[in-house]
């Protein structure tokens, strides 16, 4: 058991044992269901990790120009990369840096293939395709709601066809989702696209797979991939999750700063943020699990409200329990801190960032970044 009060507060803390049981469990999938499993930068890009990710999985799915790069530099591999819209300005590094390009729409796809066709290294372009289906409960994070900007639907495809060079298609609707979603999702996909499949080369099913979670069906999993490339022999299938990564693979540890009381309710500010630090846990919203807390009001126990050190209003979550009273000093650990934390980080207010932290196998603790004022510093000009 790790003391947490002897790690610096605030840190994020990623166990090196814990990713690594996800990262074997992902290439298992990968080998057993002749699939490539690929991570998202976008959920996760600690890159200073990316040697332990490359023991098991080499890799990753980018977003933008810089997300490619990030790939080639610290993946030692060219992007599988989609983006809502290229710029010209950016798509020179696109090229450079990515071996599969997806593109959101025709206009996009019209607009910038010519310049796929003269760069001298091979790329393979797709399309992103809209099913009109999801399963995703949260407006925020559902690309299938109506009027969506993400992916193509068949009314779109001129005449119904791909254009020349285009090679696969990508889909993506799930969202920390199960195994069986993703087969209802690939039921719309064969009755809106079915009679492309056969014509193309790969197809790409987008992120959101939890397969790391404690729930997930991992033989149904393997059994419909295997089923799938059974009837479609013809296509290279790419799955890029980001969060089953880092699932339940690290924490985030804080500290109680004050205890303020108002209408007879108490707030334990903390010294990281929630809309700077956790944003998903408002975005989503959710309410994560506390070390050694309960999760909702017990009677007879030590209940508080947790705010964060910023100004803005709603910066809190509550309510939990504790079997002791909170002081300035008490530390609160979130638990499975990792994925789309890092990556969607503000410093809103100037506050402290969170130290960025590795826990080895051998319970050596490694400071992998440590923020300080020059960091806020340069990103405000």
């Amino acid at each position: 058991m790790v003391d947490f009060s002897k790690v610096s507060s605030p840190a994020y803390v990623i166990d090196e044992s814990l990713l690594r049981r996800n990262l074997s469990l992902l290439r298992s999938v990968g080998e057993r269901a002749g699939v490539e499993v690929i991570l998202a930068f976008k959920a996760f890009a600690v890159w200073r990790v990316f040697p332990i990710i490359r023991e098991y999985i080499c890799r990753s799915t980018a977003s933008s120009a810089w997300e490619a790069r990030l790939a080639v530099e610290e993946m030692g591999n060219r992007a599988y990369t989609y983006s809502p819209a290229y710029t010209e300005h950016d798509f020179a590094d696109i090229l450079a840096y990515s071996s599969h390009i997806t593109f959101n729409s025709l206009t996009q796809f019209h607009r910038f293939y010519s310049a796929v066709v003269s760069y001298p290294g091979k790329i393979s372009c797709g399309l992103r395709i809209n099913p009109g289906y999801s399963e995703v409960k949260t407006e925020l994070y559902n690309p299938a709601t109506p009027g969506s900007r993400l992916g193509i639907t068949r009314e779109a495809l001129i005449g119904g066809n791909l254009p020349d060079g285009v090679e696969g298609l990508h889909f993506h609707t799930l969202c920390e989702s199960s195994s069986y979603a993703l087969e209802n999702t690939l039921r719309r996909v064969e009755d809106g696209f079915g009679d492309l499949l056969p014509r193309i080369k790969w197809l790409n099913m987008g992120g959101g797979h939890l397969i790391t979670g404690e729930d997930y069906d991992v033989e149904h999993l393997i059994g419909l991939l295997l089923d799938y490339r059974r009837r479609y022999p013809n296509l290279e299938i790419i799955l890029e999750p980001g969060a089953a990564f880092v699932w339940q693979a690290g924490v985030l540890v804080s500290s109680v700063v004050d205890v303020v009381e108002n209408g007879g309710i108490k707030t334990a500010i903390l010294d990281i943020s929630f809309t700077c630090h956790t944003p998903d846990c408002l975005e989503m919203p959710y309410k994560p699990v506390i070390l050694g807390a309960y999760g909702e009001s017990a009677p007879g126990k030590f209940t508080y409200r947790l705010g964060g050190n910023t100004c803005l209003s709603g910066d809190f979550l509550g309510d939990w329990s504790f079997d002791e009273e909170l002081r300035p000093g008490s530390r609160i650990v979130f638990t499975d801190m990792l994925h789309y934390t890092t990556v969607k980080t503000t410093m809103f207010n100037g506050v402290s960032h969170p130290d960025i932290c590795l826990l080895r196998t051998g319970g050596e603790l490694e400071v992998l970044r440590r923020f300080g004022y020059s960091d806020y510093r340069s990103r405000m000009s």
